[in-house]
């Protein structure tokens, strides 16, 4: 099933990019350029559990939607992650983390799929809580300010997305060693 409503869910994460990103090219108040592109991230973001939602309720699951879902989500996080760099909100460091990991972890999974081993690295809670962290940082340092006169977001934004950093490594720490039996038995 090419085109259902779960894989158009997920197409919108894609064409969602040059939104997010563009929005700060706007001739835009730095406040109404941030909110707006804070509440495209959460409406889009949110797009990833419904389209799985739909995917399964109206029995629409492919296996190109499985391919398209994380590449859709990644392209989110990295774009996301370096508008965030270019506005000085978050560390390079941090980015490279969490970019080089993706990367590392698709050409892993990849690999063993290829070989017949995807099972050693299906995607754990450990993945799935670093991905939540992350979809919390992001649109606390999309919008910069202060929420609700109490929560200064460029801080609560920089301290989640450490802490996703850190998951990040872990859950990559995690899926070699995962994987490391079947590179080891397929490398001798």
């Amino acid at each position: 099933m090419f085109l259902t409503l779960p894989t158009a869910l997920t197409w919108t994460r894609i064409v969602a990019i040059p939104l997010i990103v563009g929005v700060f090219y706007l001739p835009l108040a730095p406040q109404t350029a941030n909110l707006a592109a804070t509440l495209m991230f959460i409406v889009f973001a949110w797009t990833d559990w419904l389209d799985g939602f739909l995917a399964r309720k109206l029995n629409q699951t492919s296996s190109f939607g499985a391919f398209l879902d994380p590449v859709a989500d990644k392209f989110l996080v990295c774009a996301s992650l370096l508008v965030l760099v270019h506005l000085q909100r978050t560390d390079v460091f941090v980015a490279l983390i969490i970019i080089g990991r993706e990367i590392a972890i698709s050409a892993l999974r990849e690999w063993m799929a290829r070989i017949g081993a995807s099972k050693s690295v299906a995607v754990h809670m450990l993945g799935k809580l670093k991905t939540t962290v992350q979809m919390l940082a992001l649109p606390f340092l999309l919008y910069d300010g202060v929420l609700l006169e109490v929560i200064d977001t460029h801080l609560w934004g920089n301290v989640l997305i450490w802490i996703a950093a850190v998951l990040t490594v872990w859950s990559m720490i995690y899926y070699l060693q995962k994987a490391l039996p079947e590179i080891r038995a397929r490398v001798k």
